[in-house]
Parts: structure tokens; C-alpha cells; sequence
């Protein structure tokens, strides 16, 4: 037990010894305080190694990479063309009185965007139809820091999913990472285009603009069953005898679907396109109709109800008496003329008297 007790009281001791940075006066700054830069791109910082207590001590700048020039107590550090995935520098002094030292890093990023970010379709193999459950992948080829990406899947302009890449890569050195994202297909996907983004989020000491690579398009082909473009219950259909009859049963469908009509039996009418005309519907005309439009999908009808009336019976007795009326006024119509052009000639007479009855009187000889 008095073993373990001394042997505990020497190990902090020597911990307390070597914790340096709790003992430091004046610790390095470095402009900028963390650097984010691509891969293969220059870039610089500066190191103030202290305001005044490391004057007569040592300090320096070691780094894997690049360039540094002291001036004062100031350390600047170059680098023409960054080749290292770790290269945060360590700025420090050892103070010579106690031999601590004093040391800062500075966090550096080293980025690289993908060199190729793809999309496409996993699963079943052969044409997709509606109702179909489809899985999205997108693949990013090569990107550092790889925890820092993320991914957004598309249709059309609309975002369906963003996602973060879930590798700790510990080695920050470039990777490829696939995402994934599961969609059910409608037959509105059919032709609608879906893509993926890949972004590198480097906050606020990366570029203004974080790095973005998109994939192509891929455009999706969706086979569904025929869809009516009005009810498949149709209303009962009224139609005078003689007047044209339309029928109609339009339809969508991937493939394009086809159309066939069934007539009533005693109808010859028929058609092999979304409509069937009649020009003068006849009684034979009447019945019920069934229009089938079919797909290698699947086949959907509708019925339509047709009631053909007759025309009115022509009533004959009228017109008989209408005739006669008309041809008795002509001839009263003669008579009164004759009349009146009679007298007219042989003296004066009254309008009235054409159409009164006439007394007939005796002749009264006359003295001669």
C-alpha cells in the first residue's frame, strides 16, 4: 500500500512537471487564427511568438511543410503549393529559466473537392412501374475532409433529402462515400429528372462560396396502367333519332394504350380510337357501350348508356283541315271580289251587302 502511495505521488508530480502550457505567461498568436486551404493551393501565416516575456528565450515554427523567416519575434510561415493532408504548424518558445515551453497550433484544413460525383438507379433491373420502390445512390469520388461533406438528392428543383457522411476519416486524406435514399414511383416521376449535390461545408474560414459538384441528370421512364381523363362512371346519354351521337374515353397511359369499343348488338357502329361517332343515330343505335383502353400494364373500361328517342308522329288530320280552311277562304275570297267587280260596273253598291244574304222579290211591273 505505501508502494502504491509513492509511486502515485511521483507520477503527478512528473505530470504536473511536463504540463507546460498551464505555466505559460504569454502564449504564441497566430494571424489567421486557423487557415482553411485546397489542396495544392499557396498559402501564408504569421506567428507572434510572444509580447515580451520570450525575448531571451527560444521560440520557433516547425511544420511538415513549407517556408518560415523570423523578423523580431515574429515567425512567418510559407507555403507555395500545399502537398500535406496534416500540416497545422506548432509555434512555440521554451522558457530557459524553467525549461516549459509555450506553444500554439494552428488548425489547418486541407480541402479537396470530388473528383466526380454520379447518380443512378439500384435494384431490380428492367422497366419501373408505378408503385415501384426504387433506391437513389449517389456516389462522391474522392473528397477530403470527407466529414465536412454533404449530400442533397433532387427531383427536378425540389430537395427530397440532405444527408452527412457518416466515415471519421482520422487520416483526412481523400475518400469516396456513397449515399443512398429510397423513393416510391407515381406515375407523375415518369420523365422527371433526379440529381444529387455533393457540398463541402467549410464555415466561415472556407471559401464564400463552399465547394459544390453536381451529377448528371438521369431521367426516369415510369410504365403505368391506363388513367381516364373523365369518370369511368359515364351519365345516361339522351339522343334524338336523327341527331349525331360523340362518344368519348381519353386516356394517359406509359405505354401509350390502345382503344376498343363495344356497341350494343344491333349497332354496326365501332371505332378503334378514343372516340366513336354516330352522324344520325338510329334506334339500332341504342344500348349500352363499353370502351376498353389497354396497356401492357393493365386495361381499365367505361360504360356509357345510350337512349335513343323517336321523332313525333306527324299529325296528318291537321294539316287535312288546315288545307281545307286555307282553300275556303280563297274561294269566299274570290267570291267577294266577283261580287264587288259586278257592281262596280253597273252602279253604286255597299261593302257590307257583298256577304249579306240576299231577299229575292218579285218583279213589280212598272206603268208604262
Amino acid at each position: 500500500m505505501l508502494f502504491c502511495s509513492i509511486f502515485l505521488g511521483i507520477s503527478m508530480m512528473s505530470f504536473l512537471r511536463d504540463f507546460h502550457v498551464s505555466s505559460c505567461e504569454d502564449k504564441p498568436v497566430f494571424t489567421p487564427s486557423r487557415l482553411v486551404v485546397r489542396f495544392g493551393d499557396p498559402t501564408f501565416a504569421s506567428c507572434s511568438v510572444c509580447q515580451h516575456v520570450c525575448i531571451n528565450d527560444i521560440y520557433k515554427l516547425e511544420s511538415p511543410v513549407g517556408l518560415t523567416t523570423t523578423n523580431g519575434t515574429t515567425i512567418s510561415w510559407t507555403v507555395n503549393r500545399m502537398t500535406e493532408w496534416h500540416a497545422s504548424p506548432i509555434c512555440y518558445y521554451t522558457i530557459k529559466r524553467t525549461n516549459d515551453q509555450c506553444y500554439t497550433t494552428l488548425p489547418v484544413t486541407v480541402y479537396q473537392p470530388p473528383d466526380n460525383v454520379s447518380i443512378s438507379f439500384v435494384g431490380p433491373t428492367g422497366p419501373m412501374r408505378e408503385g415501384q420502390q426504387c433506391t437513389l445512390q449517389c456516389t462522391v469520388e474522392d473528397v477530403a475532409p470527407v466529414e465536412n461533406l454533404t449530400v442533397t438528392f433532387y427531383r427536378g428543383r425540389t430537395a427530397l433529402s440532405q444527408q452527412q457522411s457518416n466515415i471519421n476519416d482520422t487520416k483526412k486524406k481523400p475518400v469516396t462515400d456513397i449515399f443512398s435514399f429510397n423513393i416510391t414511383l407515381s406515375k407523375e416521376d415518369d420523365g422527371v429528372q433526379y440529381w444529387c449535390e455533393a457540398k463541402l461545408e467549410l464555415g466561415p474560414d472556407g471559401p464564400q462560396r463552399p465547394p459544390v459538384v453536381a451529377s448528371q441528370n438521369i431521367t426516369t421512364t415510369v410504365l403505368y396502367q391506363p388513367q381516364l381523363e373523365g369518370s369511368s362512371h359515364a351519365d345516361p346519354i339522351t339522343v334524338t333519332e336523327g341527331n349525331p351521337l360523340q362518344l368519348s374515353c381519353s386516356a394517359v397511359g406509359n405505354p401509350s394504350p390502345s382503344y376498343a369499343w363495344t356497341p350494343p348488338p344491333q349497332s354496326t357502329s365501332t371505332s378503334n380510337s378514343s372516340n366513336i361517332t354516330i352522324n344520325s343515330a338510329t334506334l339500332a343505335d341504342e344500348g349500352k357501350y363499353t370502351c376498353s383502353v389497354s396497356n401492357s400494364v393493365g386495361t381499365v373500361t367505361v360504360e356509357f348508356s345510350v337512349d335513343v328517342q323517336e321523332l313525333p308522329a306527324t299529325n296528318y288530320t291537321g294539316i287535312i283541315i288546315g288545307v281545307i280552311v286555307c282553300v275556303v277562304v280563297v274561294i269566299l275570297g274570290l267570291v267577294g271580289y266577283s261580287y264587288c267587280y259586278r257592281h262596280n260596273r253597273m252602279g253604286e253598291y255597299n261593302l257590307k251587302d257583298v256577304f249579306r244574304p240576299h231577299r229575292w222579290h218579285a218583279a213589280v211591273p212598272t206603268a208604262e
